[in-house]
Formats: structure tokens, C-alpha cells, sequence
């Protein structure tokens, strides 16, 4: 939306809304907005003291809501969104890492959307989802009615390969599509015009807006960075929060002029620990994203409803989780929730209405990750954390987890091990089984598997795609037949899209503050593929972009698939980055 376009469309919006926005606020479902902004740490945030960084918008966005100062995620994108979606823990609903087969959440649980959508809301996402770039697993296969978004962990990542954090690429609805401008300039444009499209139609409304920013690669205009362009600071990733900032402050003028202010409770929180500006400022912490010390996965979580009878603005240092903010939201819209799941978060409500609610004397676990072991984790309890099984930390002296106080307490360790033991047990010992990729349903067809879902096999960026990461033969992927009949399978070493022949060089892309990937050149003559039992192999010329088979296979069937190219000697070089499957539908005689 242009500066011109927006003024028009801004001016247009508060007039009729503004006169009856009273009135609605005490009677009307309120709405919900959940903000969750990607790899920005707890000290990225002027308000949180850190020194150098500006963020005004984000500041008063604090100042105006309930602060849960003790809030807790997975130490990673993927855990923390199916956790938020779902209230259930990353190892119940599988969804624990960001690639390796590892990145899909169960099939049979209810999301945030779905149960929203069975209530009479309308449902929107415009931003990062990383819960599954294939049918039943997007957006709007899990009860988003309106889904805007890139596949994959970013516009970088082997899904989306060659978009730009300009004028790049997404999925509208399932299809590819582009937009113009900086992304999250798009995401929240797109996410206002959607807000207010439901406040015309007088339907209440769920938003998730959860942008790609500030994860890397640090793309962002000059004049955001500019005011962070002194040595040692990451100037870049300040930057995209800045604009990320300036967005939060469109969002209010957004709310304000709309009349959907009073009513819409918002959701502020990032989805893991430090990344780009720890060495700024880590708020004290120790630990970063990726570790189960408290840096790691301990997060701002803000809540604002300036309608909904709140207790006034203050911190809340009620130990918490992402996995609350499901049974919380449900709560204060007075939805129940469905009687076939059982959360593992729940209700801060009370918490948000009033001062003197009495804090639950509960453990949580903290644990994620591509193979989940068992002690892997950190339990919380209070002001204890047992990190590794092995070590305890008191936070009301330790902060900053220097000291092993496990020897001091020994009670302490075995009451928290004791939970986690009984918690490990009930997710299935740790068991994070694949969920399978659907291929020749009438949902998707054809359907492009790419290397961010081998199983066990850490393959999700360009630049691992570039190098031809993941050894001679890649990866296998979980698949479940839908239909019965004949699939055609093409294999690619690059993403269709590009029409680069199999054994060529790419040209160099561009990657974090402005250096070059070129893209690895292999010896490709021929490819393999083995499906359901079935083996086949075939030759391939210097020219051909991709090789193709034809596969019979039978509906009902869950099986994997794996393919990799080999040289003129037979042997084996690389997997098959990308494989288009497709189910041969018959035409009629």
C-alpha cells in the first residue's frame, strides 16, 4: 500500500465506526490480534532496557498492557508456533524442530483457528506460519479462513529459496503470488485491510500476524539501519525492528480510527531467546536461541484489552507459557474449549483481571528439538530451574544461572525430576514421530516436497540447497497416499521455478548484508527412487532440468519416499532437493 493510498484508506475508517464503537464494545465477542514477532529476544526492546535500540511504538504497546515477566516458549520457531496454536506441548503435538520431518503438528488436534472458526469468528493469518507447507497441514487446511503467507521458516528457506524481503514471494490461499514492498510493511497492510473488512461485515475476528522480522537474513531499508551503523552493533536487525516498530505504531493509529480499539484484545510475544543483539543486551540472561538456559526461551508476553475490564497496566511475574495463551484467549471470549483435547497451558485470565489472583503452584517443561532426549530440558517451578536433569538454578539470586545450587536442595531436584520423568512418559518417552505429507488428494495436486522435510536430516536454506547438503542420498519423506492410481514424480536438484538444467551451477544469491551464495554444480547423470517397495532408477542428459518416473500406489497407504541423483559411474551424489508429485487423473473417454 503506498504512503498516498493509505492516507486515503486510513481517512475513510473512522467516521461510521467511531460513533457506535462505544456502544458495540460492551455487547460484541471481542477480537483478537497475537502479535508474535520472529528471533526478537526479551532485551530487544527499549522498554526492557536495552541502551541503544528505539522502540516507541513497542514501549507503549508495554505501558498500556498486562506484562508476564516469567513467560516462557520453546527455544525455537517451530515448537513455539505449534504451541501456540494448539496449547498443547511440542512433544504431544510433534511439531518440534523447524525442518528434519519434524515440523508438522498432528493431524487430529483443533488449532487456535479451527476452534475460533467453530465459534462464529473469521480467521486470519498474514505472516510466517512454519506449521506445514503442504495439504492437511497449511494455514487454511488448519481453520484459517483468509491465509497469507511464505513456506517454510522464511523467504530464504529451501521452500521460498530465491524471495526477497522486497518485492518477494508468498502464498495466497495456497497459491504463489508476489507483493511489493518490505515485507512486514505487507504483512500488516494486508492484516489491517482484513481486520477492517470483518468490522464492515460486523464479524468478530481472530488476526495472527506473526512476521518473518527481524529473523535473518538482515535485509531492511538503509534508513531504518542507519542509526545503528556503529561498530559492534547489529545494525540491520535493529533496523527491522525499527520498521517493525513503526508498523506497531500503524497498527494503533489502525485500532484508533477504526473503532476496534476497545474491543480487541491484543497479544503481544516473540517466538524464542536472543538472537542478532545479544551481545548488545540479553536482559541479564544467559543462554540464547536454541538453548534450554533461560535466554533461550524466556520472552515478552503482553496482553491489552482496554474494553475488557482488565487490571490496570503492570507486570505479572506468574510463572507462564506459550502454550496459555490458547485456554487464555478461549477464556476471556467465553468460548469453551473443545472437550476432545486437553491442554497442557491454561488460563491467565484471572491473572489479566485481577491482582490478587493466586498464582498455580505448577511445573512446566521446556524442551524441543530435532531428536528429543530425555533431560534435554529445562523444568520450571517458581523461582527454580533444573536445567539437564542435573542442574538447579534459583533465580532469585542467580539470575543469570552461574550457580549450580542442586547439591544445596536436594529435595528440590528430585521433586522437579519426579515431574519431568511423569511428563516424559505421557508425551510418548520423547517419541516425535513423523507426521506424513498427503500427496494425490483434490486439496493439492500436485504437491512439491522439498529437502526441509527429510526425516532426520537438518536441510531447510538455500545455502544448504546450494552446497547439496545432506550427503549422497538426502533424505527420506513421510508420505500418505490419499488416492489410488499413477503418480508421476519429477526430481529436481533445483526449485523447479528456476529451469536450471540438474547438473548446472546457480548464479550467486544474495545473502546476509549483501555478501554472495553461488550455487554448487554436480555431476548429475542419472537418478533413483524408492516408494512404497518399489525401485527405480534412470538416466539423465547434461541439459535435462529434471528426471522423471511413474509410480502406481494405493490409497490408505502411509510409506516413505526417497530419491537422489547419481553420476555416469552409477554412483550415488546428492539427494533430490525437490520432488513435484503428481496423481495422473484420467480423462474420460
Amino acid at each position: 500500500m503506498t504512503p498516498m493510498n493509505r492516507r486515503h484508506f486510513m481517512a475513510g475508517l473512522g467516521t461510521a465506526a467511531s460513533a457506535t464503537s462505544g456502544a458495540m464494545a460492551a455487547t460484541a465477542k471481542p477480537n483478537v490480534l497475537i502479535i508474535l514477532s520472529d528471533d526478537q529476544g526479551y532485551g530487544d526492546f527499549s522498554c526492557l532496557g536495552n541502551p541503544v535500540l528505539k522502540t516507541p511504538n513497542l514501549d507503549k504497546l508495554h505501558g498500556e498492557s498486562v506484562r508476564f515477566t516469567q513467560f516462557h516458549v520453546a527455544p525455537m520457531c517451530t515448537p513455539t508456533r505449534g504451541e501456540l496454536m494448539t496449547g498443547v506441548d511440542a512433544l504431544r503435538n510433534r511439531a518440534t524442530s523447524v525442518t528434519a520431518g519434524r515440523a508438522l503438528l498432528r493431524r487430529d488436534l483443533p488449532t487456535m483457528a479451527n476452534v475460533f472458526a467453530n465459534n462464529g469468528y473469521r480467521t486470519g493469518i498474514f505472516g510466517k506460519w512454519h506449521l506445514g507447507d503442504y495439504y492437511p497441514y497449511r494455514p487454511m487446511d488448519r481453520g484459517f479462513h483468509r491465509a497469507i503467507y511464505h513456506l517454510g521458516w522464511g523467504l530464504t528457506s529451501a521452500p521460498e529459496f530465491d524471495t526477497d524481503y522486497f518485492n518477494g514471494g508468498c502464498h495466497e490461499q495456497g497459491k504463489p503470488t508476489r507483493f511489493e514492498g518490505y515485507c512486514t510493511d505487507f504483512w500488516v497492510s494486508k492484516a489491517m485491510g482484513w481486520m477492517d473488512e470483518q468490522r464492515k461485515a460486523g464479524s468478530p475476528f481472530l488476526c495472527y500476524l506473526p512476521t518473518n522480522a527481524p529473523h535473518a537474513p538482515a535485509w531492511v531499508d538503509e534508513k531504518y539501519s542507519a542509526p545503528y551503523s556503529k561498530e559492534g552493533l547489529p545494525a540491520a536487525f535493529f533496523g527491522m525492528i525499527a520498521n517493525l516498530d513503526e508498523n506497531m505504531g500503524k497498527l494503533e493509529t489502525f485500532l484508533r480510527e477504526t473503532g476496534l480499539r476497545e474491543n480487541t484484545i491484543v497479544v503481544f510475544m516473540t517466538d524464542n531467546g536472543a538472537t542478532l543483539g545479544r551481545n548488545v543486551f540479553n536482559a541479564g540472561m544467559r543462554g540464547f536461541k536454541t538453548d534450554i538456559y533461560e535466554g533461550g526461551h524466556r520472552v515478552p508476553c503482553w496482553v491489552r484489552w482496554p474494553g475488557g475490564k482488565l487490571r490496570k497496566p503492570e507486570d505479572d511475574s506468574t510463572p507462564s507459557q506459550a502454550q496459555d495463551v490458547l485456554p487464555t484467549v478461549l477464556d476471556l471470549c467465553g468460548i469453551q474449549k473443545p472437550a476432545s483435547v486437553k491442554f497442557d497451558g491454561i488460563s491467565l485470565a484471572a491473572h489479566l483481571r485481577t491482582p490478587s489472583a493466586k498464582a498455580s503452584d505448577r511445573m512446566m517443561v521446556v524442551q524441543y528439538g530435532q531428536i528429543p532426549k530425555m533431560w534435554d530440558s529445562s523444568v520450571i517451578w517458581n523461582e527454580w530451574r533444573l536445567v539437564k536433569g542435573t542442574e538447579l538454578f534459583d533465580l532469585r539470586e542467580d539470575p543469570a544461572q552461574k550457580t549450580n545450587v542442586a547439591s544445596r536442595a536436594p529435595e528440590v531436584v528430585s521433586k522437579m525430576r519426579e515431574h519431568y520423568e511423569r511428563w516424559w512418559d505421557s508425551v510418548g518417552q520423547g517419541k516425535a514421530d513423523f507426521q506424513p505429507i498427503s500427496i494425490g488428494s483434490d486439496h493439492q495436486n500436485p504437491v512439491l516436497l522439498t529437502c526441509s522435510d527429510w526425516q532426520d536430516t537438518y536441510c531447510d536454506n538455500h545455502g544448504h540447497v546450494s552446497n547439496a547438503v545432506g550427503g549422497p542420498r538426502g533424505g527420506a519423506w513421510r508420505i500418505f497416499v490419499e488416492k489410488s492410481g499413477e503418480y508421476q514424480i519429477l526430481l529436481s536438484r533445483w526449485p523447479p521455478w528456476q529451469n536450471l538444467p540438474l547438473t548446472a551451477a546457480r548464479a550467486a544469491q544474495k545473502m546476509t548484508q549483501g555478501s554472495l551464495l553461488p550455487g554448487k554444480a554436480m555431476p548429475i547423470a542419472g537418478a533413483s527412487i524408492q516408494v512404497a517397495d518399489q525401485k527405480a532408477s534412470t538416466k539423465t542428459d547434461p541439459g535435462d532440468r529434471e528426471a522423471s518416473f511413474r509410480i502406481r500406489l494405493t490409497a490408505g497407504s502411509t510409506t516413505d519416499l526417497q530419491a537422489w541423483f547419481q553420476d555416469a559411474s552409477g554412483a550415488d551424489v546428492c539427494g533430490a532437493f525437490y520432488a513435484t508429485v503428481r496423481r495422473v487423473q484420467k480423462r474420460a473417454h
